[in-house]
């Protein structure tokens, strides 16, 4: 028998457009945009994400919760056609999707996390500026020796697939960094990254204090399947330790290399990549090998990825 895990994408991945064709094939992907634009309030959720403008979708405060609401409309499409994972992951944002997924988080109160998330994530990138960097192709040891000798605020916020990972942190720091790889590896092995804001460092306390009490009065519930967790990526099944994770993520780096390895250790042979993007997708084929990973955005990709699981 297959056994399948179902992966979430992360901020990055949004794009004018998504949702809009699943929309309107399938009333129950429709349904989740307006529970969404319903529980939002005046801003047409569901209308920046098929119609944009781009550069409002991918504002920080838009983006989270568009990219959620897609990839839950998603996942009910998945599950009413009968595709059920063995366990779940979801990439820095795609964690809360993840958790509705296994029905450790209701859609409503996951749409509840992720608005006060963006917006305190917004808000402290705009207090205090910083930036992130993909560096391809060093090890993470001397990686991370050099955002020791560079000085300033700057860690690994993602450890994504083996060859690549991505620094975070002060601009300066961030830059020197870039400057340093670069040395070693070449300018075209590191790439900064158009972000709002230095995510999964320290840079980022004041967001995670802000959203400390949002979470704190959300009720999560023990996951029905294996899930994932990006601050450890390991299996986590008590919702006490799953809410103290999302606590951490904020200013934690993403395991995602780890996570995927969890996953496969656990018998998972395909990955299917829920919402929009394919970028976890490619992540898969570069740490897992010989597992099929597909990805699902739209009608056409479903019908693929369908015919994939199937084989």
């Amino acid at each position: 028998m297959t056994q399948i895990a179902f992966i979430f994408p992360g901020q990055g991945s949004q794009q004018v457009g998504m949702g809009a064709a699943l929309a309107q094939e399938y009333p129950i992907a429709r349904a989740v945009f307006d529970e969404a634009d319903a529980r939002v309030g005046s801003r047409q959720l569901s209308t920046l994400c098929f119609q944009g403008p781009a550069a409002a979708l991918k504002q920080t405060e838009n983006t989270q919760l568009a990219i959620l609401t897609c990839s839950v409309a998603t996942l009910r499409v998945l599950n009413h056609l009968g595709v059920v994972p063995k366990a779940v992951a979801g990439h820095s944002l795609g964690e809360y999707a993840a958790l509705v997924a296994v029905g450790a988080l209701g859609f409503s109160d996951a749409l509840t996390l992720v608005r006060a998330r963006a917006q305190a994530m917004a808000a402290a990138g705009e207090k205090r500026k910083g930036t992130m960097a993909a560096i391809l192709g060093m090890e993470a040891e001397r990686l991370q020796k050099l955002c020791e000798e560079a000085g300033g605020i700057v860690n690994i916020a993602n450890y994504n697939c083996p060859g690549q990972l991505v620094i975070s942190g002060e601009v300066d720091a961030v830059t020197r960094v870039v400057a340093l790889a670069s040395a070693e590896i070449g300018a075209r092995r590191c790439r900064p990254l158009p972000v709002s804001g230095a995510f999964h460092s320290p840079l980022m306390e004041p967001a995670q204090k802000e959203f400390g009490p949002v979470l704190n009065g959300v009720k999560l519930h023990p996951p029905q399947l294996e899930v994932a967790m990006n601050v450890t990526g390991a299996f986590a099944s008590d919702a006490a330790e799953i809410q103290g994770l999302l606590f951490r993520q904020i200013t934690a780096p993403v395991q995602w290399e780890t996570s995927l390895q969890t996953l496969a250790a656990s018998g998972i042979s395909h990955f299917v990549e829920v919402g929009p993007g394919k970028v976890l997708s490619g992540l898969v084929n570069r740490t897992v090998r010989g597992s099929v990973a597909v990805n699902v955005e739209d009608v056409e990709s479903l019908k693929g990825a369908l015919e994939k699981i199937q084989e």
